[in-house]
């Protein structure tokens, strides 16, 4: 029998649309498999800290109800997707433990919930919203090396039973979207290989140095969907990847999601 691990994992994952919150392929039967695999190796979470890059702001924030709102961040989509329900408890010590680490970093704030970068994915890695969440906004003022070194002061939560997750995309252009696209176009797959071969090096100035890449200002106009894989690699220093999803589609999305500990 294959015995429990006490450290828990950090793990990127690349959320694309909000309807994959209501589809079953084979995204989201790896987003199954990986729950699976979690509650198997390591036993239930005490809580997850969700990165998600719908929560983007200035400066970092946390959450501290006991039972946060879910959130429909998005509009036009069908009533299904505003049907679902994904309501998860919080966890006032995962939010004291955040606190205790940044200090004067972080303030708590309740006015967000659990945005759609979190539960379209999440309703389908714990599907019985069992396990509490606690959301940690993307901090608009940050850099990406600042962004890294926060996620390094937060890994020694995974020592006490926590999950870390981050929620974004590697390659995100809203603006140059390609509606009958089922894959990514040659810019999102440049840009998306090169982050993936950095991160299996654990080349971690490379993807901190993302915009060195010729790509780069078309992969990533806008820093929200790609921060939380900073904070991830940062949580996870030197640890090996385990790469699920690597898809891109839409032309200008990267699925590409990025798991350590496992």
């Amino acid at each position: 029998m294959e015995q429990q691990k006490t450290r828990m994992p950090a793990i990127f994952v690349g959320h694309g649309s909000q309807m994959i919150a209501l589809e079953h392929n084979d995204l989201t039967a790896t987003y199954k498999e990986l729950g699976q695999t979690i509650l198997k190796r390591f036993g239930r979470p005490k809580a997850i800290l969700m990165i998600s890059a719908h929560w983007y702001t200035r400066g970092t924030l946390v959450q501290s109800a006991e039972k946060p709102r879910q959130v429909y961040d998005m509009y036009g989509f069908p009533p299904e997707l505003y049907e679902l329900k994904y309501e998860p408890a919080g966890c006032a010590d995962l939010t004291k433990e955040v606190a205790d680490l940044l200090g004067d970093g972080v303030e708590v704030d309740d006015s967000w919930g659990i945005d759609h970068g979190a539960w379209s994915i999440l309703v389908h890695i714990f599907p019985r919203a069992d396990i509490p969440v606690v959301q940690l906004s993307v901090n608009g003022l940050m850099d990406t090396r600042q962004s890294y070194e926060l996620g390094q002061r937060l890994a020694m939560l995974r020592e006490k039973g926590y999950l870390i997750m981050g929620s974004g995309n590697v390659v995100h252009n809203l603006r140059l979207v390609e509606w009958e696209n089922e894959h990514g176009n040659p810019a999102a797959d440049r840009f998306d290989e090169a982050i993936k071969s950095a991160i299996e090096a654990r080349d971690d100035e490379a993807v901190i140095d993302f915009h060195r890449y010729p790509d780069a200002d078309y992969a990533v106009p806008t820093p929200d969907h790609f921060l939380p894989l900073l904070y991830i690699l940062g949580a996870s220093q030197g640890e090996s990847p385990y790469i699920f999803n690597n898809v891109r589609n839409l032309g200008s999305m990267a699925l590409t999601g990025y798991a350590f500990g496992l």
